[in-house]
């Protein structure tokens, strides 16, 4: 699962995180990702290509293969071609327990559809948003007509619930729009549709670091001793183990929990539980990252949407050293799909230059 780089020297970072994959319904299977290499190193969600098949990394992992270790996760067949989805729904109903490969679709008891993303033992499709999604049947996105939030924010409290339906109940709306007063420029800078589009690009990839708006801690505990860099001047007071991923960015490592606390004037160096446990403060050091860092990029996030570079230079700059250019194309694919329907519910097109 694919992580926030917060500055580009840690760029190869990657915390493990279970990100839900939106599937794209094309004729052709998904791309092979690089060969599994023995000698690599592996960190939580990198892919790799092995027998014909693309394997997502659980979390770190050296010579160990694919399909032969739980820390693999089967991502399905690539390079080969697949049967298009049907354009009408016409799907058996989900059965409890029983064992349904990743593509399958299903009628739930609520009388929507559902397909799932990952080989499972017949999981609850509704309170399991890594094994399922919502299908639509091809249809195209909804738009809402709410009016926008009081405050000025393009997202109104109705949309944002349409987009993240099985959130956490931490990631607040009132949170988010509390937070909003740290950069009055995100998405308040140009016209109205840039001004959305911003909103739905962060969100966007808000949702895929986070599986949805789901995880509020990095999953993978193993991964909590390794973000203290003791050389730093001021050291780990909180605790060696204690600076793990956060928050909708998944804010990691002590001299990021320090960055983000002196830019913000909170104490996250000392406290960084504060990220977990306040939903403004997590939104807030999202929205740090956002406008103020350009990671393994050449611009902020933000400057790329008010510029007019497009969704694909924000993937750069979150997460491009391991996504962009070939290196990750499923992992892309999900921030895509994620951002081109939250700009669908926002009722203003996608723009230019989507993929990195």
């Amino acid at each position: 699962m694919s992580r926030i780089r917060l500055v580009a020297a840690i760029a190869a970072v990657v915390v493990g995180v279970a990100l839900t994959v939106v599937a794209a319904n094309s004729a052709s299977a998904a791309a092979c990702a690089s060969a599994w290499s023995s000698s690599a190193v592996y960190t939580g969600g990198m892919t790799a290509s092995y027998n014909n098949k693309n394997w997502r990394a659980q979390w770190w992992t050296q010579n160990e293969t694919p399909g032969t270790a739980a820390v693999w996760a089967d991502q399905g067949a690539c390079g080969g071609t697949t049967t298009p989805p049907p354009t009408s729904c016409n799907h058996p109903n989900w059965v409890q327990g029983q064992f349904y490969a990743a593509g399958s679709i299903v009628k739930y008891t609520d009388g929507k559809y559902y397909i799932a993303e990952h080989d499972n033992p017949g999981y609850d499709p509704t309170i399991s948003t890594w094994y399922w999604d919502p299908y639509s049947c091809g249809s195209t996105p909804t738009t809402t007509t709410t009016a926008p939030a009081p405050g000025g924010f393009v997202v109104s409290e109705a949309q944002f619930q349409q987009m993240f339906p099985n959130r956490n109940p931490f990631y607040t709306y009132a949170g988010l729009t509390a937070a909003l007063s740290a950069y009055p420029g995100f998405a308040k800078t140009g016209s109205d549709t840039v001004r959305k589009q911003e909103a739905a690009a962060f969100l966007a990839n808000a949702n895929h670091e986070t599986g949805g708006l789901v995880h509020v801690v990095e999953q993978n505990q193993a991964n909590y001793p390794h973000y203290c860099d003791a050389s730093q001047p001021y050291g780990c007071p909180a605790g060696q183990a204690a600076y793990y991923g956060r928050g909708p960015i998944q804010l990691s490592w002590n001299f990021n929990y320090k960055a983000a606390g002196d830019a913000l004037g909170l104490p996250l160096l000392t406290n960084p539980w504060l990220v977990q446990n306040d939903a403004s403060v997590a939104w807030k050091t999202a929205l740090w990252y956002w406008n103020t860092q350009s990671g393994p990029g050449t611009m902020t996030p933000h400057n790329a949407m008010v510029n007019g570079y497009g969704f694909g230079e924000t993937i750069r700059s979150i997460n491009g050293s391991l996504e962009c250019g070939g290196r990750n194309p499923a992992q892309v694919q999900s921030r895509v799909d994620a951002y081109q329907r939250f700009v669908g519910i926002l009722g203003v097109p996608a723009g230019n230059n989507l993929y990195c």
